[in-house]
């Protein structure tokens, strides 16, 4: 079975948790013409999906594609700050209204109280305060614009940076921290901290490890960052906040294990394949994957290209205790039959009719 059978096979492909390309639907469309796309948006205080968009193939496609209207039993407003509807094409928050809003937060009514807010079109009814940014088109589709704060979407996960760099400013040795999202590849968002020594003679990459280990030890996986960078003093603007926009791109160039080439074949290509996956220019066969910037959708797209240069099953677990080229040669040797890709091959399958 061809990646072109897969695409035609599929006949609706539901799309949530981020802002949809246009660009990404229209080529979708072209690969599986007779499929739809549902561009689904909904919190999970909503529960999860209450307002869709369809699309197939010879229906326009902007550039962002539109969230759409509100499902059954449920309404959507966009309201100024006076909680006031504004006309299509201005922006304002959204909020949802309808059968599906949460009661609110376990155990924290201070943040229910500021989240679920009196619904002022409906007597003794509450709608949720989104924090999200849209605009009504004139045909009564939703676009989503953006964030009201700073709360970022990384792989589908909510995240306050704020939260992120207070964590990171109790690591002993820090003075000062700031957390934002950076996507210098299209498509990879990323978490990056930036961090001010409190010596200004401390030993920066110890001082960095130090923050990785701090933040391990402390957040989950999707809220730890991807790049620690050090620097003499956070960028300012004219009113003391942090310049998010100073703030330089982090160098995810090659670690202590760019002096020793690969010994073989194997660890050539797998060099070749962590450098094509993180997208930097090289990698030495010392390197480690999550020193790097990998994360673990990055470590499936690892997995993937290492069966397609090598014929070899690599377990994804593998990656995370031993994340370097040399390791992972290692152990593909050691474990060379258990390695070898044994799974049997896709063919195509006569399309069987229900029964009546």
């Amino acid at each position: 079975l061809t990646a072109e059978q897969a695409a035609r096979s599929c006949r609706t492909l539901v799309v949530g948790g981020e802002a949809l390309p246009g660009a990404d639907v229209r080529a979708w469309l072209a690969r599986s013409p007779e499929s739809m796309v549902v561009n689904e948006y909904g919190p999970t205080e909503t529960v999860v999906g209450c307002c869709v968009f369809e699309v197939a193939a010879g229906d326009p496609v902007a550039d962002v594609v539109p969230i759409g209207r509100p499902i059954a039993n449920t309404r959507l407003y966009v309201l100024d700050d006076a909680l006031q509807p504004v006309p299509p094409g201005v922006a304002g928050e959204l909020y949802i209204a309808g059968a599906q809003v949460a009661r609110g937060y376990a155990n924290r009514r201070g943040l229910t109280a500021s989240r679920f807010v009196a619904c002022p079109f409906a007597a003794g009814e509450r709608m949720y305060r989104t924090g999200d940014l849209a605009r009504w088109t004139p045909d009564g589709q939703l676009v989503f614009l953006g964030r009201t704060d700073d709360q970022v979407k990384i792989r589908g996960y909510r995240v306050e940076p704020d939260e992120v760099a207070q964590v990171l400013t109790g690591c002993r040795g820090v003075s000062r921290a700031a957390v934002i999202a950076r996507e210098d590849v299209p498509g990879d968002r990323r978490l990056v901290a930036y961090v001010v020594p409190d010596d200004p003679e401390a030993d920066r990459d110890r001082l960095a490890a130090a923050v990785g280990a701090h933040a391990a030890a402390r957040l989950p996986d999707y809220l730890r960052p991807d790049a620690v960078v050090l620097l003499d003093a956070l960028p300012l603007t004219f009113n003391g906040k942090v310049d998010r926009a100073a703030l330089p791109a982090p160098d995810h160039a090659t670690g202590g294990g760019a002096d020793r080439g690969p010994a073989n074949a194997r660890e050539a290509a797998l060099c070749g394949a962590f450098a094509e996956v993180l997208a930097v220019p090289t990698v030495g066969v010392d390197d480690d994957f999550f020193s790097l910037g990998g994360h673990s959708l990055l470590a499936t797209r690892l997995v993937s290209r290492v069966r397609a240069l090598l014929g070899e099953e690599l377990p994804i677990e593998e990656l995370f205790t031993t994340p370097t080229p040399a390791e992972l040669a290692a152990w593909l040797a050691a474990n060379a039959d258990r390695a070898t890709d044994t799974r049997p091959a896709l063919r195509p399958m006569r399309h069987r009719e229900a029964s009546s």
